[in-house]
């Protein structure tokens, strides 16, 4: 599968790994709502980024998968960067917990927003969070 990143290091670029997403999704057959969740979890991925680490990238790819002896398509989120990492991930999980003055819906609301969700963090060095939406 192809994967296409966007480099954030604005807040142009936030604008850009969102519409890069919701035109995969929609190619991919997701509906106008779903296509909208896909976006919202790539525009608090990529806010996240240029916030806490200045730069970074999202990739977005179309993924295949089984479930209970049937194919499935789907759409995997990549969000990476060589920033601070996150000190404490069960704080950061936590509804409302926000250090940036925002509404606080940032992680825990992208692991509603999708089907599977990862993170990966070592402080000083940076954070990797994968998320997938699949195709129902």
């Amino acid at each position: 599968m192809t994967q296409s990143c966007v480099e954030v290091k604005s807040e142009w670029e936030i604008v850009a790994a969102r519409q890069a997403g919701r035109n995969l999704a929609k190619e991919i057959g997701f509906g106008t709502v779903d296509q909208a969740r896909i976006a919202t979890a790539i525009s608090e991925l990529a806010r996240n980024i240029y916030l806490y680490a200045q730069q970074g990238k999202i990739c977005i790819e179309r993924v295949i998968g089984t479930s209970e002896n049937s194919f499935q398509q789907g759409i995997k989120i990549i969000a990476s960067d060589e920033g601070p990492g996150i000190d404490d991930i069960r704080q950061v999980m936590e509804d409302g917990f926000t250090t940036s003055g925002g509404l606080g819906a940032g992680l825990p609301g992208v692991k509603r927003l999708m089907d599977d969700f990862q993170i990966e963090t070592n402080v000083g060095e940076g954070t990797v969070i994968t998320v997938t939406k699949w195709l129902r």
